[in-house]
């Protein structure tokens, strides 16, 4: 996991149209199943054109960030969860240390403000499903807030799921093969906000506006603001500045993908530097990642074609929820984790570069 691979000391994340995925031809779908294929191989990253989400849509939802972040700080503390397992919630500026998530102890909280909603279990009264892994949301009293930010669930949502349909045919699997492993999917939408207190003007050293860590799941589907910030790690251990394009939407894997695909397929090391201005200045930035994880009872064994003959898997077999709760335990609870020793020694390699 994470050895995205630079040329000539550049990374070039690829800019990937899927306009015509549902509606083009044969030559069209390998095309597109082609460039994802090699984006995955290399990156771990792609810029996603052509998604089909409206202007509309992505104005609207950028409207309710702004109406909740700009919120009192103890109105918005009145949304935290009631316990850092309930993956739920709103988080305050540096009580997470996202490198926890790798084992990598962090010297200082990260800056980052969030409100997380996600997969409910009573959007699926016939599974029974656990409510520790589909917890109720928590919902502010802000006029249009909560249609906004479920109108951008649903269409970040219906676009994980395309991509999981073109993972499948980049990986040689039948069409539909991850529909069983996602059709009760633990999604999370992750609104995360940049900025310091007027009151405060200076950094602590070594402060991160977001640790480095891998996404967790299966495919994290990212809007962000065009401002500085988010960087990806090379193979080299450089770190390098990303961008999302007008009219492109940041795409990247999960540390699950990953293992399922044997490691053919990249979930890349990212970081997010606290956005400044020309003096030095925290200025505001926005994103929202919507991770799409996967059945929480779903079982990931490599897939078919990911194991050279004469080779064994690198990875044991697990669950999606298992796994989770792992890397949960590190951001949100504060405990080290264990179980991810690859990611810890590449991130303590580049550290020290």
């Amino acid at each position: 996991m994470g050895r995205a691979t630079a040329v000539d000391g550049v990374l070039e994340v690829p800019v990937i149209d899927i306009s015509a995925w549902d509606n083009g031809g044969e030559a069209d779908r390998a095309a597109i199943a082609a460039a994802v294929d090699e984006a995955a191989r290399t990156v771990g990253f792609m810029q996603i054109r052509g998604h089909g989400i409206p202007e509309s849509t992505v104005n609207a939802f950028a409207d309710a960030l702004d109406a909740f972040f700009g919120l009192p700080l103890e109105e918005k503390k009145a949304l935290r969860s009631p316990s850092p397992d309930i993956n739920r919630g709103y988080t305050p500026p540096r009580t997470e240390k996202l490198s926890l998530s790798l084992g990598v102890p962090a010297a200082v909280e990260d800056l980052f403000e969030a409100f997380n909603v996600g997969a409910e279990a009573g959007a699926y009264p016939e599974l029974d499903l656990p409510e520790a892994h589909y917890p109720a949301n928590l919902w502010p009293s802000l006029p249009g807030f909560r249609a906004a930010v479920e109108e951008w669930c649903a269409r970040a949502g219906g676009l994980a799921e395309r991509l999981t349909d073109v993972f499948a045919r980049a990986l040689g699997l039948e069409e539909g093969y991850f529909g069983p492993f996602t059709d009760h999917s633990l999604d999370v939408l992750r609104m995360i906000h940049y900025m310091l207190p007027e009151e405060e003007t200076v950094i602590d050293r070594d402060q991160m506006g977001m640790g480095a860590h891998t996404d967790y799941g299966i495919v994290t589907v990212l809007w962000a603001d065009r401002v500085p910030g988010l960087q990806i790690l090379d193979s080299d251990g450089t770190w390098h500045d990303v961008l999302p394009e007008p009219g492109c939407l940041l795409v990247n894997l999960g540390d699950l993908l990953a293992r399922w695909t044997n490691d053919r397929w990249l979930s890349t090391m990212h970081r997010v530097l606290p956005p400044t201005d020309g003096n030095g200045r925290v200025v505001r930035r926005r994103s929202a990642a919507y991770f799409h994880d996967g059945n929480w009872d779903a079982e990931i064994s490599t897939l078919p074609g990911c194991v050279p003959a004469g080779s064994e898997p690198h990875y044991p077999p697990t669950t999606v929820g298992r796994h989770l709760a792992d890397k949960l335990a590190g951001s949100r609870a504060g405990r080290l984790n264990e179980n991810s020793p690859r990611e810890a020694a590449r991130l303590r390699a580049a550290r020290n570069g």
